[in-house]
């Protein structure tokens, strides 16, 4: 037991991110059973299609799960009403600033978690009375920090910086890469890419054999001008690259990436012209497991390996 584990009366301090297109209640679900917490990502849901998986959620899993709320979303309004009518005990937020939805959520009896990317905005959230942080590193995939600060500099920092328990995620697959995670002073991870290569997942298949394909070098930071996000090269990539390269504004940038981009490529499984999120470790991940396999081969390979290390 650690802070991590009883905040969120769980079992293992491994937290299943919240991503777009692949985290809908079925991972969710499968996650939270083995031990673990899921996520359900509601940054690619409508509101009604969030209600329904919070039920489905709930019928499929006795254990805690969490909602992850990017702070952009259109409607955000409507997602949290519907987070505190379902009584969801835990939401993890995201992009944007956590001032203005944790003291509502918080005043609902939930818990609340922010994602950061620098050791400031870790300082900025635990002052706005959030319960803990996601220091989320540079390897990361989908939107990323500005700061472009890797997991290893980025952790130890936010550490430094709070008292609240910090989560630590960017490049993190594995029992080893929990290891290191809390040798620098985290007390949970959150593993995403890893759950994509899941029956689980809501990705489209194409995507995640794309993901079990990617090699050492196949994921790139694109669209820094708008919100940096990491993507797996493809057609798509490509274009925002030569347009980037020559000089092209926000509103070109906008006008190539049009709508839907991620939809096509994570959930309709486009892999030439959709937007294809996803971590550097997608390098390490080579087999296609069930999300509660995956829990448990990451919890035991970072007890294997603190008890190699002497920890």
């Amino acid at each position: 037991m650690n802070r991590i584990t009883q905040l969120f009366h769980i079992q293992y301090p491994i937290i299943q991110a919240g991503m777009v297109w692949a985290s809908g209640w079925k991972l969710a679900s499968a996650v939270s059973n083995a031990g673990a917490l899921g996520l359900i990502g509601s940054g690619s849901m409508y509101p009604d299609v969030l209600l329904e998986h919070i039920r489905k959620c709930k019928q499929a899993t006795q254990n805690p799960f969490g909602v992850n709320v990017p702070l952009l979303y259109p409607d955000i309004d409507k997602l949290i009403d519907i987070i505190i009518a379902e009584k969801v005990p835990i939401v993890f937020t995201s992009a944007g600033n956590p001032k203005t939805w944790t003291p509502v959520l918080k005043a609902a009896g939930i818990t609340v978690v922010h994602v950061v990317s620098s050791g400031l905005f870790a300082a900025k959230s635990e002052a706005a009375g959030v319960d803990a942080v996601v220091a989320e590193g540079f390897e990361a995939g989908g939107h990323n920090g500005r700061e472009e600060t890797t997991s290893m500099v980025l952790i130890p920092s936010v550490c430094e910086q709070v008292k609240i328990p910090v989560i630590a995620a960017g490049g993190i697959g594995s029992g080893k890469a929990m290891t290191a995670a809390f040798a620098l002073g985290a007390e949970g991870v959150q593993v995403g890419s890893r759950f994509v290569a899941s029956p689980e997942a809501s990705s489209h298949p194409h995507f995640k054999q794309a993901v079990l394909d990617a090699k050492e070098g196949d994921t790139m930071l694109a669209m820094k001008k708008l919100t940096p996000v990491r993507l797996l090269r493809n057609h798509f990539y490509e274009t925002i690259k030569a347009a980037e390269d020559n000089g092209a504004d926000p509103l070109l940038l906008k006008e190539l990436l049009g709508r839907a981009r991620a939809k096509t490529g994570m959930f309709e499984g486009d892999l030439n012209e959709g937007e294809l999120e996803i971590g550097q470790v997608s390098a390490l991940i080579h087999t296609l497991k069930p999300a509660g396999d995956i829990v448990k081969e990451i919890w035991e390979e970072f007890n294997h390996t603190r008890r190699q290390l002497c920890l």
